[in-house]
């Protein structure tokens, strides 16, 4: 028996995680999870043996609450932390400064929650805006996911069953929402998140944070510029329409949020349609083996 097996899991959950013996994901489930994701299965023996024990953390640190009468099944969850744990498998912590990291110090990035509800299918959302007029608008949002600042994540469980038929079109909710948790990690109150995530160390072999700052910005802001560009073009002129989603057109948040998506789940084809970032988000999630 190991030292801290015996002590209750909300108590492990105080301990530094290399003390932790999270409860073992049981074999079939695993292999259910992994067969039942291509992006998964996809994945090596040894990416995979890494993103069972991700989830495995990640299932004792957070707790998930099913709405509107869903029942969270084991499952749901690990179909779920599978998803999520997939951006931190080749990660650091936040401002890692490289090799010799502990590999779980990458759940850090999603230290600032616990909690996940999962809804049944979308949520609908009340929302509020105030015009440059000062006019207020209120409107209802269909929402598949939702990330909040230093709150909860929703998801909706329609859209996360549906992740291995909407892989070849870029698509993952679970993904979407959880880079978005990346991208306000270390936010200031009152912010809103800009696709600018805290950058690695050496970022790009650029020692300098101001300038991994200045190429992240830079490379981001033309590759978003295009998407609209060709957004505008298939919507006025009946132009070609883009692979992605046009959500990702509405601020460079969800561009980056959106492009994640694609990045995980579809790899050749995110390579093909949008090779500038390709090189910059192996920078950022794949840090070890972004030079190789």
């Amino acid at each position: 028996m190991s030292p801290t097996s015996w002590l209750p899991e909300t108590i492990q959950r105080w301990l530094p995680r290399g003390l932790r013996r999270p409860p073992a994901v049981p074999e079939p489930l695993w292999r259910h999870t992994i067969a039942h994701h291509p992006f998964l299965a996809a994945l090596s023996p040894g990416e995979q043996r890494h993103l069972r024990q991700l989830s495995a953390h990640f299932l004792m640190e957070k707790e998930f609450h099913g709405a509107n009468g869903l029942e969270i099944t084991d499952a749901m969850a690990l179909t779920i932390a599978a998803q999520a744990c997939l951006p931190l498998l080749h990660m650091g912590g936040v401002g890692s400064k490289g090799p010799g990291h502990d590999p779980l110090e990458a759940l850090n990035w999603y230290s600032d929650f616990v909690g996940i509800v999962v809804q049944p299918g979308a949520a609908v959302a009340q929302r509020e805006v105030t015009d440059g007029s000062g006019v207020v608008h209120r409107y209802r949002e269909v929402l598949a996911g939702e990330a909040m600042d230093r709150g909860p994540i929703m998801l909706s469980w329609q859209e996360v069953a549906h992740a291995p038929q909407a892989a070849p079109h870029g698509s993952n909710v679970v993904i979407h929402e959880f880079v978005h948790k990346m991208d306000m990690h270390r936010m200031r109150p009152g912010n809103s998140p800009d696709g600018a995530p805290p950058l690695p160390q050496g970022f790009m072999g650029l020692n300098n944070p101001a300038e991994a700052r200045e190429h992240w910005r830079k490379t981001m802001q033309d590759a978003y510029d295009r998407f609209r560009e060709t957004m505008a073009l298939a919507e006025r002129f009946g132009g070609e329409k883009p692979w992605l989603d046009g959500y990702a057109a509405q601020d460079p948040a969800e561009f980056f949020a959106v492009t994640c998506e694609a990045y995980f789940v579809s790899r050749e084809r995110f390579a093909q349609e949008l090779p500038e970032l390709l090189q910059l988000y192996d920078g950022f999630f794949r840090p070890q083996t972004a030079d190789r």
